[in-house]
């Protein structure tokens, strides 16, 4: 494992073993129907639960990106995550909020509104071309994402000549425009289920290990996806074993933040790898 650092809110997270991101869902559809949050009380469970079991990081959004997800406007977007946002850090103050939103508009107004630390933005900054600009300007971390179209174009989107050099060139051109403009602390998301058919998404995850010479910390981002499911013959709801299983793929490839709805599970699957690497020590 390379060892990377990330600063968040002015903190060094060490990257030199994997850390996890917990999801809350603000929107009313999400895909998986147990992770969408309608209440106050729901969203601080849900968050004393991420943080309870080994989460470092509580990764909010309120605007789904299932396929064929419909859009809201950025106001809607806005006032869904300044509720959540608030009700979070009243109750836990101290908490790394990543605010998942590919809006710039959106990303100044939480970061100067509640300081969150960091944007993933599923887009790559493709959908809204002030989003790099307006990061570099705040100084906050970034999640770049790969991904072709919208949420609703995009898995009409998957003909690619080769699926895996392919993304690792949009990262890399992406990354490159990132850093003229002075942003360092970025990580890659290869976009697991954007813009890929089901035999891509495995072989993105299979050659996983190729995107470590953009030498950034990689995010992998595959809880209870179609990817799992299709595998499986199952919904999201009954995905949590096959998330597991390519979770510890992941971690195996190189991934130093496994995003999921489940982290008591993934933190157990970052100390079983843990464990697992320590046997190549002398």
């Amino acid at each position: 494992m390379i060892k990377y650092h990330l600063k968040l809110n002015n903190k060094l997270i060490d990257l030199s073993t994997p850390i996890v991101m917990g999801i809350v869902n603000l929107t009313p559809d999400s895909f998986f129907k147990g992770s969408r949050l309608t209440s106050e009380s729901a969203v601080l469970k849900c968050v004393e639960k991420i943080l309870e079991n080994g989460g470092t990081i509580v990764d909010v959004g309120a605007y789904s990106t299932r396929p064929g997800a419909g859009m809201i406007s950025s106001e809607v977007e806005i006032e869904r995550l300044s509720e959540g946002v608030e009700t979070i850090l009243r109750k836990f103050p101290d908490t790394i909020i990543s605010v998942d939103t590919f809006r710039a508009n959106v990303a100044r107004y939480m970061v100067d509104n509640f300081g969150v630390a960091m944007i993933n933005d599923v887009s790559g900054g493709t959908l809204d071309n002030l989003m790099f600009e307006t990061i570099a300007d705040l100084n906050v971390a970034y999640v770049l994402m790969h991904t072709r179209g919208n949420p609703a174009t995009m898995q009409q989107l998957t003909d690619y000549e080769n699926v895996v050099s392919e993304v690792l060139h949009f990262l890399e051109k992406r990354l490159a425009q990132l850093y003229i403009l002075g942003v360092i602390d970025v990580l890659v998301d290869p976009g697991f289920g954007f813009a890929k058919t089901l035999e891509q998404n495995y072989r993105i995850l299979k050659k996983l290990s190729y995107f470590q010479e953009l030498n950034v910390p990689i995010l992998a981002g595959v809880s209870r996806k179609s990817m799992i499911c299709k595998i499986l013959d199952t919904d999201a709801e009954n995905a949590l074993n096959g998330t597991t299983a390519v979770n510890m793929l992941a971690l195996m490839g190189g991934a130093s933040v496994l995003r999921v709805h489940d982290v008591k599970e993934a933190v157990e699957t970052i100390k079983i790898f843990n464990q697992f690497n320590q046997q190549d020590l002398p």
